[in-house]
């Protein structure tokens, strides 16, 4: 019997301008942490879901994603994140559902640069920027 489960891996990144370099640098730096820190392999990712707050509207995180080697089978959407008041600006976020033998205590949840106070608990402190 097989231990593998569907497992969600969430992140979250700011992106310093609404350009399509810097969506593409960040969704980019995001998603290297997250198959790095939990050893993905694209062929076992399931499918992602990108949200962007209402201030990124130079293209879609899912089209960087589009590009990663690997990826083009990988079912992609976006959303807009809720428009809530003092929230975090120009913040895109991320749910990979994966099969992966992980348990859910060991999969790693990425947040960085100012998406880092998102969840202070779950950051990965020894990661760089």
């Amino acid at each position: 019997m097989s231990n593998w489960r569907v497992r969600g891996v969430r992140g979250a990144t700011t992106v310093e301008e609404n350009t399509i370099a810097a969506v593409t640098q960040s969704v980019d730096e995001l998603l290297n942490a997250i198959e790095h820190h939990n050893q993905l392999d694209a062929a076992e990712i399931v499918s992602v879901i990108f949200s962007a707050t209402p201030d990124i509207d130079c293209s879609f995180p899912a089209q960087a994603a589009r590009s990663r080697p690997h990826w083009q089978y990988v079912p992609l959407l976006d959303v807009q994140q809720m428009d809530v008041s003092s929230s975090l600006e120009r913040c895109i976020r991320i749910l990979l559902h994966v099969n992966t033998p992980l348990t859910q205590q060991q999969i790693h949840h990425v947040y960085l640069r100012r998406a880092q106070r998102l969840r202070p608990d779950l950051c990965l402190t020894n990661y760089k920027i």
